[in-house]
Formats: C-alpha cells, structure tokens, sequence
C-alpha cells in the first residue's frame, strides 16, 4: 500500500481523464423520495460534475454492475441435424467511482464464492478483473450498522481509497494500475499535518455510527432459537417481494431460464438473480414447497446470512448497510431481528 495526498481539483482532473479513455460508473442523483430526499444510484457517467461525490448511500447496491438482474450464458444455433453453442463473458475496462467502504466489503464477500470458490463463475470474474475500484469515505447512512460487522473500514478490494481531509484527499494507493494512472496527476506526499486530519476524519466517522448489534455467538444463538416466535412475528410482517435480495450487496441467488424460439432454430439461456423470500424459491417439481410459508423464507434468509455464509467463509455475509431494511416496505430491519433474537428488545 502506497499512500498520497491529493488535492480535489486535481482529483477531479484525474477522473475527467479516465472517463475520456474509459467506461466510468459513479454515484447519481436521480430522483427524490416522498420527503424530499435525493434517491442516488451508480450509474455511467460522462463527466466528473455529473457525480453526487458526497452521496449518502445508493438505493441499490453497485453488485447489479457485477451481477446483473438479467444476463444471457449461452446461445444456441440449431440447423442440418446438429447445433452450435455460442458463449461470451468478455468485457472492456471499467472504473466505479465512490464505493463506500461497505460496498467494497461487499464484493469481496462475492469474490469468496464466485471468484475464489470450486466452481467460479466466469461472468463475475470476468467484470471483477476488468473494473478498477475507487472507494470514498464517508459518514455512515441512516440505519447503517456496518461497523458492528467490521464493514465500515476497507482494507483491500480496491485500486484506490479516499478520505476527505479538507481542501485534499488523503489517498491509499492500492495496486500498480492506479500508481501507473497517477503518474500524468500530481499528487504529494504524506505530511504530518495530513496524517492527523486523516486520523480525526476516521474518528469523527466512527463516532457517527449510532445502530449497533451483536453478532458475536449468533450463529449458535440461531440454532437454538430455530423455532423462535421471532420468526412468525416478523414472518407475518413480510410481503415475500424480493426487495430485500434486489438491493441486497451480497445476494447472488438466481434462477435460469431457457428460451426457445417458435422457429425451433434459436434458443438461448438466461441467468436471473432471484430471491429466496419469492414463494415459488424452494418449489421443486412435482409442486412440493420446502419453504411455503413467508415466515420460514424470511428465517431460511437470515440463516444464510448470519449462519451458514459463517460456517463457510468465517464470517456474516451481511455488511450491515440497511439497504434491506429501507427497501423492505414493512420495515423488516436486520437489527430489530437479531435485538429480537437476543431478546434485547425487551
């Protein structure tokens, strides 16, 4: 790691670079809600001012630029008797600006399973090795309980981080790309001056985290309290709509559906993310439902959360950005689960 200062207009003249040469996604303004506030998502832009660089959190989480809600696996030719298979996951250079520290989290829970697992998912790899990550502190959003989960700080995952020191950023350098992009950019050395803003900036940020929870023995406390009424009390409160998974940093569930064409010349294969909150999730032919009821989806859903990801990889795959919980239009919020859980709500 390689660190640096550097100033915000150079920044800014460093960014208008890559966009020249390059794919460049960051974070928008693109509507209001009913109160007024601005809703932001990561989109493509084409100009630095074009970014909301001091966003509080993104409606939906920048996995749909990993993971898309819908992509096509393979197409297939059928003609004389035989037939051909056709399948691309090539993609061109990109950079995401603005990942908070979260998000960047985020993806390295996905990098666990469909990057590092037994079976990697060449579509995934192929997005997550051609886009060059710049992450962006800033003060946690409304509900978020990221710090209770170690999520609120990144290490790694990124080409480089920012924290706003003032009039500059305070820049980790993480990788020889980003030092080779930096070389055309002034950028200065690190002064003991800088170093105590940057250590008053992360301290301010903690300080601003207000949801805390207790994950620590979770996953045994889940066991026992298996059939908990916790789970038909906010059982009964979910709708079953996805919303949850749909903005979710860390969902990858998914379901595959095949077309064919009325010609009988062309089919094709498609992967959609799903959710295993839908009633149809745990439906297997025949009829028979493992999971018919909203209140055993929505346990199963936090069991793979806040269990079974931890059985496997050593840790929650949740990265406590609340985006479920702003999403979810009965309030369905994991810390009220869990305090539930604990009986601490009580």
């Amino acid at each position: 790691m390689l660190f640096k200062t550097i100033t915000k207009s150079n920044f800014k003249k460093f960014v208008n670079n890559i966009i020249k040469e390059n794919q460049t996604i960051g974070p928008v303004e693109t509507d209001r809600n009913a109160k007024g506030e601005p809703i932001y998502q990561f989109e493509e832009i084409s100009n630095f001012n074009e970014m909301a660089i001091d966003y509080t959190i993104t409606y939906s989480s920048v996995k749909n630029f990993f993971l898309p809600f819908k992509e096509n696996l393979s197409t297939f030719h059928f003609k004389d008797g035989t037939w051909n298979q056709k399948i691309e996951y090539t993609i061109h250079p990109r950079v995401i600006i603005g990942l908070r520290p979260y998000d960047i989290n985020g993806l390295l829970k996905l990098d666990k399973v469909l990057m590092k697992g037994k079976f990697p998912y060449p579509y995934y790899v192929a997005r997550r090795k051609n886009t060059f990550i710049i992450g962006i502190d800033n003060a946690p959003p409304k509900g978020c309980f990221a710090q209770s989960l170690g999520t609120d700080v990144a290490l790694h995952g990124f080409d480089i981080f920012l924290t706003d020191i003032g009039n500059k950023y305070f820049m980790e350098i993480n990788s020889s790309k980003a030092f080779n992009l930096l070389k055309n950019i002034k950028t200065n050395e690190v002064t003991d001056k800088d170093q105590k803003k940057y250590i008053e900036k992360k301290k301010q940020i903690e300080s601003l985290y207000k949801n805390e929870v207790d994950v620590t023995g979770l996953p045994s406390l889940m066991d026992i309290e298996f059939e908990s009424d916790v789970w038909k009390k906010w059982g009964d409160k979910c709708l079953s709509c996805g919303s949850c998974a749909m903005v979710c940093p860390t969902c990858y569930c998914y379901t595959v559906k095949e077309n064919i064409d009325v010609s009988l010349n062309l089919a094709s294969k498609e992967r959609i993310l799903y959710s295993c909150n839908l009633i149809d999730f745990a439906e297997v032919a025949g009829g028979h439902n493992f999971r018919p009821s909203a209140m055993s989806r929505l346990k199963y859903r936090y069991y793979h959360q806040y269990r079974g990801f931890v059985e496997s990889y050593d840790e929650p795959k949740c990265v406590g950005c609340n985006r479920c919980g702003n999403a979810c239009p009965t309030n369905i919020y994991p810390v009220a689960v869990i305090h539930d859980l604990r009986m601490e709500n009580a």
